[in-house]
């Protein structure tokens, strides 16, 4: 298979800095003033994890389109699974769980890859939305019916419907551009080196705490300094991108900032639930939601966006 140059350089880059970072996280953790230290450990872990991720990418995106669009129905069924283990459930959900879970989510993934846009855009939010308390009536139990229909419903849309988004990307026809592969590296790649960002700049820099109730590790130093840096950044890959290095800026900053309010709302819920993380399917980042959390609110602003703009 013929592998565009560009996506060759991209990951030839990103290769380069994750044997730094592997380096660099090697080096601090036999200092003797950081040698044993959380904030390291974590960050080795974290390093570890990104490996990989960028191994599962990279295969995905030779695959081609069918490989990224399995990864990601795959990825939705995985925190789909991690939501519901950590939402209160009923008996009588189990066949509205079982119709989200085994029917829902794989056909969301089918319209994408038939390219039927019009029904994937509103499966989910309004078919779904429509049959799930439908389906939930047949059960015959009314305890508490609002708020488990509402729990499923919100479930599928964060876990299916915006994770969905992503490899969308894929299906845009953008003229004169190719492959839209590298639109959907640009989003992960900008997403999670805002997440690392933030976290480098506040373990830093970070003094000031943003809503210390919900995430207290998140400050506003680690908020400006992680998003102007991943922006930066993401304007510096405009290259790989239809846009301009001024859309490209836009877009990034666009991404950073969805990405925050994805991670603080995530954090909402497992506050609420009294968990640290969704659950322990990637070593040194918790489960699947805990790293997908940017990319839930991003990908389908950053969708939207290119499609308005640029289709």
């Amino acid at each position: 298979m013929r592998i565009d140059p560009q996506m060759r350089w991209i990951f030839e880059g990103l290769l380069g800095l994750l044997v730094l970072a592997s380096l660099i996280g090697f080096l601090l953790a036999r200092l003797p003033r950081f040698n044993g230290t959380p904030t390291i450990e974590n960050l080795n872990a974290r390093i570890v994890a990104w490996w990989k991720m960028a191994g599962i990418f990279a295969a995905m995106l030779i695959i081609g389109p069918l490989g990224s669009i399995l990864l990601f129905a795959l990825i939705s069924f995985l925190a789909l699974r991690e939501y519901v283990s950590l939402i209160p459930t009923a008996q009588a959900d189990h066949r509205t769980l079982f119709w989200s879970f085994f029917i829902i989510t794989p056909l969301q993934y089918w319209l994408l890859y038939i390219h039927w846009y019009g029904l994937f855009v509103i499966l989910i939010p309004v078919y779904a939305f429509l049959f799930i308390p439908m389906r939930l009536v047949l059960a015959g139990s009314t305890e508490q019916f609002l708020d488990r229909a509402a729990r499923i419903h919100w479930g599928l849309m964060i876990c299916v419907f915006c994770l969905s988004h992503a490899p969308a990307l894929l299906m845009l026809q953008i003229p004169k551009y190719g492959p839209n592969a590298k639109l959907l590296l640009f989003l992960v790649v900008v997403a999670q080196l805002s997440d690392v960002l933030q976290y480098v700049w506040g373990k830093t820099l970070g003094r000031h705490k943003i809503v210390p109730t919900i995430s207290p590790n998140k400050t506003w130093e680690g908020f400006i300094g992680g998003i102007l840096c991943a922006t930066a950044i993401g304007t510096g890959l405009w290259w790989m991108t239809p846009f301009s290095p001024l859309r490209a800026c836009g877009m990034a900053f666009s991404i950073c900032l969805m990405g925050f309010a994805g991670g603080l709302t995530m954090s909402a819920i497992k506050r609420d639930h009294h968990v640290k993380d969704f659950g322990t399917t990637i070593e040194g980042h918790g489960g699947i939601l805990d790293r997908m959390d940017s990319i839930c609110f991003s990908a389908p602003i950053f969708f939207h966006l290119t499609r308005y703009f640029f289709t």
